[in-house]
């Protein structure tokens, strides 16, 4: 009688794989997939690109780079090269309506005059009372290069009085530092303001004009320092730099010569780390019997206690330790007998593992494909930051009429809402104000191309979050189909072809950029989701009772789970692609129901490879920073002069840059090995449902999976095939 087949036809999870005599590894001969969404995918990438054009035609980035003056002129460029800072007439105004640094920010104009000057003030100075009586030369008083340009103070027949009224020179100005081109109050210095500021005639008390700065800038100003920390820190890395890519190197030598070591240092570190874990637990369990037994001995029980909100006082009573032990010793049984039950699966894992190692050791340049997503990841980010750039920066410039002093009756009516042009104003068609003024507001928002400036962002984020989702499924794809490549190979790995990598990505681009931009496209829309519900749940916090943020915090939850399950499918659907080239939506439904047929298998590997990877990420970090911690401050010394850590101001900073870089390249390196272990084990558990171990069906795994697994393929008969 036949065998009997193990597996169930009416599986709920889907039939197994059948034996097909023609796949030995990723399908060669296969055609596009998933055309349609391909298409839109070009479609929005044609899009995208346009939008950039316009963006860059309308656009003008230097309305960020660059502050303006009253007129709308750019410092520092064109009429005003060599004078790049912006400098406010009367600051208080400033202060008085709206921040200072918001207004340098988003493009507000304080209702003063704004003139391009080579260099901040740096001290006290105001017109005093003698100044303004009759004879006084403008020239004596006023510091031209602090003018309006259109005033020459020596030629000039206008007298103090009509000068500071109708703002043609400040009254008045104290210490600035210039902060992203404008010249912004020193605070340190308001302490040292003269008490003769107090008779100026237009200031304030100094108490009043110290507290109007103070509370106008707020704690920004605070910060102003910040410009000498940064110069300090860029003196710190121009030193160090080379110790700081050494460092770098470092980490990357170590991730490298750890993934290669998994193949023999595997099983110690697995059973290790098993061990240390167990071990935890039963000093846990050793230590709230011992808490235990002598507040048993003490007779100090909950009845003695209570209740209280003093939670300090529940860990003296033994009841409080008795359940710490109950939940201790229940958590320690679950995990020994999972352990003893499960030990086949995990030696199958810790072999899998083993075999990705010796997979990445014959594709070596596997673990420098990282560098392309990074690449193809730049572009994208540097795409959206200059077409986001471009789009908030188009249109032209909007001038109104102010009235720069409104204390005067006739000035109150202008109110800042009639339109203006520089170059034409004349101020003697408001007779009864003479200080109103053209000045530029901000820049036009009214035009076709502007009115829809929100929609082309909102255009350029969702195609910006498609693109890297795109190029982070074009990565998974490319190495799932290389490191398939390795497990198909019958004879390892002299069956493999001759460039897997570069073979995997011809094929991702040549026939799945279709199936690779609709997982994309899925994830991207349960990304925008959250985001949309993350704004909602901003705006309206104030107004948010209990029941409402329990409900926004399920829903964000559950959006987040969501994330993470299209994550994981995607990555596996992506496999499946790479091996058998079919579409995604047959791809993602083959891998997850193979994987529900192997759900215990899932878990284990799962965990297991978490827990070497997370501490393989721990040991290069926390070495290269523990080492760096000790260079730069000085405990490892260098012979001679080639560096010496008193020399820097913020030795931390230098410490900081190689801890973080040394995490960004343990993760490259280990996303590459995350990848080897799911197509590998993938590939693994198609290669027990289509082969049995026979001369016909084969298995292609190791011989060490084969030997933990209790099987083997059949050897030939001797003299089988000779007549």
């Amino acid at each position: 009688m036949g065998k009997k087949q193990e597996t169930s036809p009416d599986s709920k999870y889907g039939e197994p794989a059948q034996f097909d005599p023609m796949f030995n590894g990723p399908m060669k001969k296969r055609g596009c997939t998933d055309i349609i969404c391909c298409v839109l995918f070009m479609a929005v990438l044609l899009g995208y690109i346009a939008v950039g054009i316009l963006a860059w035609l309308f656009g003008d980035p230097r309305h960020v780079l660059y502050s303006t003056n009253s007129t709308g002129w750019f410092c520092g460029i064109g009429p005003n090269e060599g004078r790049p800072n912006l400098f406010y007439f009367d600051i208080l105004k400033c202060a008085t309506s709206v921040n200072v640094m918001a207004t340098a920010l988003n493009g507000f104009q304080c209702p003063t005059t704004q003139v391009c000057v080579a260099n901040c003030p740096t001290e006290f100075w105001a017109v005093e009372i003698p100044s303004y009586f009759p004879g006084v030369k403008a020239a004596d008083v006023f510091n031209q290069s602090l003018c309006v340009p259109s005033i020459d103070l020596t030629n000039t027949d206008k007298t103090v009085k009509q000068i500071v009224d109708n703002e043609l020179c400040p009254f008045f100005y104290m210490p600035t530092i210039s902060v992203l081109g404008r010249c912004l109050p020193d605070i340190s210095a308001l302490e040292r303001i003269p008490s003769a500021f107090s008779k100026i005639p237009g200031l304030p008390s100094v108490n009043d004009t110290v507290n109007l700065i103070k509370n106008g800038t707020g704690d920004i100003v605070n910060g102003f320092n910040a410009r000498d920390i940064g110069i300090r820190i860029f003196e710190d890395f121009a030193s160090a730099w080379p110790w700081i890519l050494l460092g770098l190197l470092i980490a990357m030598v170590v991730s490298m010569l750890f993934l290669l070591l998994l193949r023999f240092t595997a099983p110690v570190m697995v059973w290790v780390l098993i061990i240390g874990v167990l071990g935890a637990g039963a000093y846990g369990i050793w230590h709230c019997y011992w808490e235990y037994d002598n507040y048993k001995q003490a007779s100090a029980t909950i009845s003695d206690v209570g209740f209280t909100t003093n939670l300090n006082v529940y860990l003296q009573v033994q009841e409080t330790w008795l359940a710490f032990l109950i939940i201790i010793s229940v958590g320690e049984g679950i995990i020994l007998l999972t352990i003893i039950f499960l030990r086949t699966r995990i030696l199958i894992a810790i072999t899998l593992i083993q075999e990705s190692s010796k997979a990445i050791s014959h594709m070596m340049s596997s673990l420098l494909y990282p560098l392309v997503t990074f690449v193809l990841l730049l572009v994208c980010v540097a795409y959206w930051s200059a077409t986001a750039l471009y789009l908030a920066t188009s249109g032209g410039p909007i001038y109104k009429v102010v009235a720069l002093n409104s204390t005067l009756d006739d000035c109150k009516s202008i109110n800042g809402t009639v339109n203006c042009d520089p170059q034409n104003f004349n101020s003697s068609d408001y007779p009864g104000c003479p200080s109103a003024s053209c000045i530029f507001i901000k820049y036009n928002e009214e035009g076709l191309f502007q009115r829809n400036i929100f929609n082309l962002q909102i255009y350029n984020a969702v195609a910006f979050l498609w693109c890297v989702n795109f190029v982070i499924a074009l990565g998974q794809c490319t190495l799932a189909g290389a490191f398939a490549s390795y497990y198909w190979a019958f004879t390892k790995p002299d069956d493999m072809p001759t460039f897997p990598l570069s073979a995997s990505f011809i094929r991702s681009l040549r026939y799945h950029v279709g199936s690779l931009a609709f997982g994309a496209l899925i994830l991207t829309l349960v990304q925008i989701a959250r985001m949309i519900l993350e704004y909602i749940d901003h705006k309206t916090r104030a107004a948010q009772n209990p029941c409402a943020r329990f409900i926004l915090c399920c829903m964000k939850c559950c959006l987040w789970c969501l994330e993470k399950f299209i994550k994981f499918l995607n990555r596996n659907a992506y496999i499946m692609i790479a091996i058998y080239g079919k579409n995604f939506c047959v791809s993602a439904k083959n891998a997850f129901m193979l994987l529900m047929r192997n759900v215990v298998r899932v878990v284990v590997l799962d965990k297991v490879t978490d827990l070497l990877l997370f501490f393989g990420k721990l040991l290069v970090v926390a070495g290269v920073g523990v080492l760096s911690f000790f260079f730069f401050s000085g405990r490892i010394l260098l012979p001679g002069n080639t560096f010496r850590s008193e020399t820097l101001n913020y030795y931390w900073m230098p410490i900081i840059t190689v801890v973080f870089g040394s995490y960004l390249i343990a993760h490259g390196f280990f996303s590459v090995y995350n990848m080897c272990v799911d197509t590998l084990f993938l590939c693994f558990l198609e290669d027990l449902e289509r082969n049995d171990g026979s001369l016909q069906k084969p298995y292609f795994m190791s011989k060490n999976l084969m030997k933990i697994l209790n099987k083997s393929n059949k050897a030939p008969k001797k003299g089988e095939g000779k007549d």
